[in-house]
């Protein structure tokens, strides 16, 4: 069965591309690539996934060995892998994708990574006659699987322009908010929001639950105010039901609330409500929920 669900592709030229990491967000982003016709090239930590992704989608999609190979001849390098130290590995040394790269090509990553390791990465494409865009997205496993990310973008516009509609393959939204290192930053403000949210989502929840409520239908009524929320939407009666194996796990919101909490310290911003949610998510880790999703905040009040 395909990871992907079928959409309609824009027509746009066929490009020579490749995509590092494909777990549950990279696997489905190359997949809508190469439905959409260009010839996608990719590499995996792991080979077996590399394979199988191969398996399902060539021809023409291939696999290679290293990220090097991978980006052979590419326009376009895709990346979405685990952290900083992730990406650098499969960017820079002898057998990272830089190292092939041609010339004027752009590698576009889409890893949720700290600003400073993207304005590190562009400066080093530019010393080799490269471009770097750093373009984190929203929307999890679903927006991935049915090629409805919003994609936030930072670096140089001509770039920026060139890669738009090749990514527009798997978005829903592609938007250049500034400079190398702007993407990361947007992706952080959108953390910052989501955190607030589902904590407040799952107070009260909890709350109409003590006082007898059926919080099914209370859901139902104020989702038609000023209330509503994606979260409410999307996660609210899977709250009450105690479910929480839908979406972005605990342990990548701790990732990317640390990089929030990092880039606070630096600029001076106070985000102390973003902290405490950092906090009960330690709570839910210990309680074994590591891989649970997001919404599964409301565990620490029942």
């Amino acid at each position: 069965m395909s990871s992907i669900n079928p959409r309609t592709y824009e027509s746009t030229p066929a490009q020579t591309v490749a995509f590092l990491g494909l777990g549950v967000m990279g696997g489905p982003m190359a997949g809508h690539l190469a439905k959409a016709g260009h010839n996608v090239t990719v590499y995996n930590r792991t080979p077996a996934k590399a394979e199988a992704w191969a398996a399902e989608f060539g021809p023409p999609g291939r696999y290679a060995a290293t990220p090097r190979d991978a980006a052979a001849g590419a326009d376009i390098v895709f990346s979405c892998v685990g952290n900083d130290d992730d990406l650098r590995s499969v960017v820079l040394g002898p057998n990272g994708a830089f190292a092939s790269m041609k010339k004027g090509a752009v590698f576009v990553d889409h890893t949720t990574a700290s600003a400073d390791v993207a304005r590190e990465l562009s400066n080093a494409a530019q010393s080799l006659g490269l471009q770097f865009i750093d373009a984190p997205v929203s929307g999890g496993q679903a927006g991935a699987q049915n090629g409805a990310l919003t994609v936030m973008c930072g670096g140089d516009k001509a770039s920026f322009e060139r890669v738009k509609p090749v990514i527009n393959a798997f978005a829903r939204a592609v938007t250049l908010l500034g400079a190398s290192g702007a993407g990361q930053l947007a992706k952080m403000v959108n953390q910052i929001a989501i955190a607030g949210l589902v904590q407040g989502l799952s107070e009260a929840i909890a709350f109409g639950q003590r006082a007898g409520l059926d919080m099914k239908m209370v859901l139902e009524v104020i989702g038609k105010g000023a209330a509503q929320s994606w979260q409410m939407d999307n996660r609210g009666k899977t709250m009450i039901d105690g479910k929480f194996d839908y979406g972005f796990a605990v342990d990548w919101m701790r990732k990317d609330l640390g990089l929030v909490l990092d880039e606070a310290k630096r600029n001076g911003a106070r985000v102390p409500v973003t902290a405490l949610v950092d906090q009960f998510y330690a709570d839910v880790q210990q309680a074994g929920g590591s891989r649970w999703d997001t919404s599964s905040l409301i565990i620490r009040l029942k």
